[in-house]
């Protein structure tokens, strides 16, 4: 099997992902300082985050939609440029004195939406790029990057703010946003599935012929549903975890710590991907998922430190193997021409059940104690992601090792 690296067009767009990534790891504790320094308040950290989320919330399914119409790799530079911007805005803001809370919000929106319309390229161009016999390796590396760059953000970050400033900080990300622009223009993408004699279609029917493409396999939408309740429990870990530890585990360097083992987890899941390929994939994945149950569980019951830093490595473990051998199925199985779109409910789906949890976790334990909604978040994390193994099409669905085959022409799109 050829590895994805030897490819040019591939090897630039792991450089650009690594790049962006990189400037991105090191922003969120860039942005929680610089909003504190500003205002010191909490809840104009929490105005600039909701202004974020909620473009990248609407501009998804717009961003599936553009990129299957016009291209992944029109749309991926587009939207770096966009977000070079957005974060050279608030570099600027910061840098030039004490800007007001609506400017950092504004930029940090317009960031928001570029992220939103570029998540769904990303499949495209690894499809587009990589050759077909090493999709899943390909796929392993970039999951890899993801968690790598998660595991060294903080120290990074860490080192930028309290050396240089926040403002230099967003300088870096805008410069990784624009060196990933240039990288992935130079690359060559190939063509998508023509749709040539196709009569031109509205934007509502482009998003409902990819809502038939998800309807159409019962192994999509049910993954979809486990999928969102893993991000709803995962959002009242982050917001109930850090408090027990605090309080119960032995103070701040256990959450410390169980975010590097988490971080580490996604590493090992990752690697574990790129030698290891399940004949029944989503089965398989979607199984190790279900391991998230285990350390709610030992939250809930304020288990030892080194048990719940334990458990929680290992489930990070089993995401960090479930994204690349998703992606990898997701790829292998829906058409070319609608698989911006159908990513793109993926991506709507996962990114906004995490602020329920972040908001439900909190309120049921003010209302019951912690111990009720991380039980709560347990099963239903065990319940949905095994429940996908009684669908039909998650158990009959099986991929055969990949076949190397000629490289197609690859032409810019």
């Amino acid at each position: 099997m050829t590895h994805p690296l030897r490819d040019r067009d591939f090897r630039l767009l792991f450089t650009a992902r690594t790049l962006s990534l990189s400037g991105d790891a090191v922003v969120p504790a860039a942005l929680a300082l610089a909003v504190l320094r500003v205002t010191g308040s909490g809840s104009a950290l929490a105005i600039v985050l909701a202004a974020a989320m909620l473009p990248r919330l609407v501009a998804l399914p717009l961003g599936g939609v553009l990129a299957d119409r016009r291209g992944a790799r029109s749309m991926a530079i587009g939207t770096d440029t966009l977000a070079c911007a957005a974060q050279l805005c608030t570099a600027l803001l910061l840098l030039g004195g004490h800007p007001s809370l609506w400017q950092l919000a504004a930029a940090q929106a317009v960031g928001g939406a570029a992220s939103g319309l570029a998540l769904p390229t990303l499949s495209p161009l690894v499809v587009g790029t990589a050759p077909a016999a090493s999709l899943g390796r390909a796929n392993a590396l970039l999951g890899t990057v993801a968690g790598a760059t998660r595991l060294l953000g903080p120290a990074i970050a860490g080192t930028f703010v309290l050396t240089v400033g926040p403002g230099w900080t967003f300088l870096l990300d805008a410069g990784s946003f624009g060196a990933s622009a240039v990288l992935i223009s130079c690359a060559r993408v190939k063509h998508r599935a023509s749709e040539d004699g196709e009569p031109a279609k509205s934007l509502r029917a482009d998003l409902r012929q990819g809502w038939r493409e998800v309807r159409a396999r019962d192994w999509y939408w049910t993954s979809l549903i486990a999928h969102a309740a893993w991000n709803g429990a995962q959002g009242a870990m982050l917001t109930l975890a850090p408090v027990i530890a605090v309080q119960r585990l032995g103070g701040e360097t256990v959450w410390i710590v169980t975010t590097e083992a988490g971080a580490a987890g996604l590493v090992l899941g990752s690697l574990i991907a790129g030698r290891y390929r399940p004949r029944r994939p989503v089965a398989v994945a979607n199984a190790g998922l279900a391991a998230y149950a285990i350390p709610l569980t030992a939250l809930a019951f304020y288990a030892p430190a080194p048990v719940f830093v334990t458990c929680y490595g290992l489930a990070l473990a089993g995401l960090g193997f479930l994204n690349p051998t998703w992606s990898s199925t997701v790829q292998a199985i829906i058409p070319a021409k609608s698989l911006a779109r159908v990513s793109s409910y993926d991506w709507l789906l996962s990114l906004a059940a995490a602020p329920l949890g972040y908001t439900l976790g909190p309120w049921a334990a003010s209302a019951w104690g912690p111990r009720a909604p991380l039980l709560v978040a347990a099963v239903l994390v065990a319940a949905s992601c095994l429940g996908t193994l009684a669908a039909p099409g998650v158990r009959r669905l099986t991929l055969e090792p990949p076949k190397a085959a000629p490289t197609p022409e690859k032409q810019p799109v």
